[in-house]
């Protein structure tokens, strides 16, 4: 296998797990945090959780999240890479969030305090209403009328990451070289100068994709694929969409992706499954084309399916 690249790319579902959701590499997802994080709230240590058990009902368990995990002083994290824009993107952040909160009940006598809960979404597109605001990172919080924060202890933060422009040499903060390693890692030969501070140095080994053994060259090189694969759908749908004044060829685009990823990861699929993914909604089928890359069989495929139609 002739691998091109010298360093993975964190915008793929391997690479993003493998630096930032491993208990050996923790110290690359503190650091990051922290540069998002206001400084009451700074992560000194974290343990990753569980994501799979979370909710009340079997439907709820089956969310899974990219990274869910707790720092030492009570915060609550959900971190997640996000590719493409799906429908109800954001009520679907609101509803993740609800589940380390529901994971905070106490059995017997309670008096509902809660630790802080964070979503955090590093996302490879620009929300429709967002494309004339030049922010880069979004943090939401719920407020009154007066635009005072009512609760503090839930926050979105939205990185749209697209917008992130600055070329290595313009670099200034700390949370700048984390945007530029999230956008660019994969694109670098070497080290610039300006990364040279031992968290980058940790980060780079970890990367590094000639360290990684044969199996993990061949996880990526799928999760590459597919990511690749995926931008290059969106992008000739959305111009074909212009063309022709409308966007269905985005939501074809990427059922017949997804279909394609399927077959290559457990065989061809029974007509019957096949009619029900053809089915889905477009949230739905964008939740699928996450959770696939974990599928080891046709028995997975049934079982998110039946937890989700």
């Amino acid at each position: 296998m002739i691998l091109q690249d010298k360093y993975i790319s964190l915008l793929t579902d391997f690479g993003f797990k493998r630096v930032f959701g491993t208990e050996p590499n923790k110290d690359l997802l503190i650091d990051f945090l922290n540069t998002l994080l206001p400084d009451h709230h700074q992560i000194r240590d974290l343990s990753f959780k569980n994501n799979e058990n979370l909710g009340n009902t079997q439907i709820d368990r089956k969310a899974i999240f990219d990274i869910y995990c707790q720092a030492e002083s009570g915060e609550r994290f959900i971190v997640e890479i996000q590719k493409a824009k799906q429908n109800f993107f954001k009520d679907r952040s609101v509803y993740y969030a609800t589940f380390p909160i529901q994971d905070q009940a106490l059995k017997g006598e309670w008096d509902f305090e809660l630790s802080p809960v964070y979503t955090v979404g590093v996302l490879d597109f620009v929300f429709d209403d967002h494309k004339h605001d030049e922010t880069i990172v979004h943090i939401v919080e719920l407020k009154n009328q007066q635009c005072e924060v009512f609760y503090e202890k839930l926050k979105f933060i939205y990185i749209e990451l697209p917008k992130f422009t600055k070329s290595v040499h313009e670099l200034g903060s700390h949370r700048d070289k984390w945007l530029f390693l999230l956008k660019h890692l994969a694109e670098l030969t070497d080290r610039p100068d300006l990364l040279q501070d031992s968290i980058f140095s940790q980060l780079f080994e970890v990367a590094e994709i000639a360290n990684f053994s044969r199996i993990e060259q061949d996880s990526y090189q799928n999760s590459l694929k597919y990511y690749r694969d995926m931008n290059n759908v969106v992008n000739t749908s959305r111009q074909e969409g212009r063309k022709e004044g409308q966007e269905e060829g985005i939501e074809m685009g990427q059922r017949s992706l997804i279909l394609r990823q399927l077959t290559r990861r457990i065989g061809v699929l029974p007509d019957n499954l096949n009619d029900r993914i053809q089915l889905l909604p477009i949230d739905q089928l964008a939740i699928l084309a996450e959770d696939l890359l974990d599928f080891s069989g046709l028995n997975d495929l049934v079982v998110w399916m039946d937890g989700n139609q």
